[in-house]
């Protein structure tokens, strides 16, 4: 039985793909304790994350709440 070369290359990129998402780290989040109302600026919830001693913040969900995101 001979392996094309086609179904090598995708299993060696499927395998590069799934190797750099497990290196990449995880990345802990927590709601914010200082923001209040709901999250329409990315970077005003960054700015109270930094304020909580956390290095970013995003705006999640349907109700648009302040996450602020760090390292685990």
């Amino acid at each position: 039985m001979k392996v094309s070369p086609r179904l090598i290359s995708a299993v060696l990129l499927l395998f590069m793909l799934l190797a750099t998402v497990t290196v990449e780290g995880r990345t802990c989040e927590s709601s914010s304790n200082l923001f209040s109302g709901p999250c329409l600026s990315e970077s005003n919830c960054a700015n109270v994350c930094n304020t909580e001693g956390f290095p970013d913040g995003d705006c999640r969900g349907f109700r648009r709440r302040c996450m602020c995101t760090r390292p685990c």
